[in-house]
């Protein structure tokens, strides 16, 4: 395997990282620093953090290896920022950040820093979360933390990926149906319930039963083996490609969707389906 490609100015003798740090420490200077950084708090940085994340994800999901470097950049911005806020109000530097992480990476991987026995990747999985529950029930001892089997579920968290994260947590304690079969027994009876909602014009009553029905999709989901977000990514990415398509035949005849009826539409819905199905 050859060694990645210089990155420029490789030849500074500092690291990249403290290159960074310092970086930031101008930024955020009360007297010399960028108006814009200087006014930013972890609340308004909060929502960039997560836009950053996603963009690393698009890139390795695209295949954009080109691209991932930066991205990565752009996401270790981030943290440094948060690093740097915290550090002025004298709560927590970087480098505590970056000791407290590791940490935790050799208290969760006793198979590999110490004598623990670990079979394969799905019993590590499971010894992940008992680690993680240990740590609650310590916190909670100490008279910290949420003592729930739900605590520590982001609610920033996409919906999909926190309803499934959910449901893994109460399914760790009995909380779950045996297989598929009961879960789809549910969904039949969530969508009857949306239909009788809609049936008497109960707006509040509709917003909450289409939740529902949601939340047993990615039970569904998770019964199957399926990653809801994912699935759901990757349909999305279906959906545009087709009609892109659409647009493009209808473009070639000077043409535009909006000027299409619907049954002619969905023959062209059918027919870019065809032309890439597994698309």
């Amino acid at each position: 395997m050859s060694a990645p490609p210089p990155r420029p100015g490789a030849d500074r003798a500092e690291r990249g990282i403290d290159r960074l740090v310092e970086v930031m420490r101008r930024l955020r200077d009360p007297v010399s620093g960028c108006p814009w950084d200087r006014e930013q708090s972890f609340t308004t940085i909060a929502p960039y953090t997560i836009e950053e994340a996603y963009e690393v994800a698009d890139a390795i999901e695209r295949g954009a290896l080109d691209e991932l470097e930066g991205e990565l950049g752009d996401l270790l911005l981030q943290v440094v920022y948060h690093a740097r806020l915290a550090e002025e109000a004298g709560l927590f530097d970087l480098e505590r950040v970056a000791h407290g992480i590791a940490d935790k990476m050799i208290r969760r991987h006793p198979h590999v820093f110490g004598d623990a026995a670990i079979a394969d990747a799905a019993a590590q999985s499971l010894a992940w979360e008992e680690h993680k529950r240990r740590e609650r029930a310590a916190r909670t001892g100490a008279g910290q933390g949420d003592p729930s089997v739900l605590a520590d579920v982001p609610r920033a968290l996409p919906a999909l990926t926190r309803a499934l994260k959910l449901q893994r947590r109460a399914a760790r304690v009995g909380f779950d149906w045996p297989s598929a079969a009961p879960v789809l027994d549910k969904l039949r009876e969530e969508l009857a319930e949306v239909e009788q909602a809609l049936a008497a014009g109960e707006a509040a009553a509709v917003h909450a039963e289409v939740g529902d029905l949601l939340f047993t999709l990615v039970n569904l989901a998770r019964h199957l083996g399926v990653d809801p977000e994912t699935a759901l990514r990757g349909c999305n990415a279906r959906f545009e490609e087709r009609f892109r398509a659409i647009e493009r035949r209808l473009a070639a005849e000077g043409r535009e969707p909006a000027t299409c009826a619907l049954d002619e539409l969905e023959r062209l819905w059918t027919e870019a389906k065809r032309a890439a199905p597994g698309s």
